[in-house]
């Protein structure tokens, strides 16, 4: 027999520790949590995440800057002034965009920006449009459609 042989039975449980029960059984009076403070008193320990009063971490942080959305939505973006040289009543789609050339990567749904002018009328689906280049593109006789979804 060894001494790491020498375990207890299956199922035994060991005694609670008894506290405030005299200076003999070691820890008596103070039980073990010193002298004074927030830590010695009853009902002792604060919640996760407490520091004292100061603004905790984890309220401190998504005021500061350069936290991202969560789930951003991202767009193909183009502007109106990039539609311009597409031929007269042609339909305007992503696909189309890319085949053309004139955007090179699918970065998600198509949106289009209202920046520059169209002389052009043209059928544009696109998933989102600035309130800017959905008055240009139906100024110059064009239409704006969202697809369905």
């Amino acid at each position: 027999m060894r001494l790491n042989d020498a375990v207890p039975k299956e199922g035994s449980q060991k005694r609670p520790r008894r506290v405030g029960r005299g200076i003999a059984a070691g820890q008596g009076a103070s039980c073990g949590f010193g002298m004074r403070g927030q830590k010695s008193r009853s009902g002792r320990p604060t919640r996760p995440g407490f520091e004292g009063g100061q603004m905790p971490l984890y309220r401190r942080l998504p005021k500061l800057k350069h936290f991202p959305l969560v789930n951003r939505k991202t767009y193909t973006v183009i502007n109106v002034s990039d539609l311009a040289s597409l031929a007269a009543n042609s339909e305007v789609t992503l696909s189309s965009l890319i085949e053309a050339g004139i955007v090179t990567s699918d970065d998600g749904p198509l949106k289009v920006l209202g920046d520059g002018e169209i002389g052009v009328p043209l059928q544009v689906k696109a998933a989102a449009f600035t309130s800017a280049a959905r008055a240009k593109i139906e100024a110059a006789k064009g239409t704006c459609e969202l697809p369905e979804a």
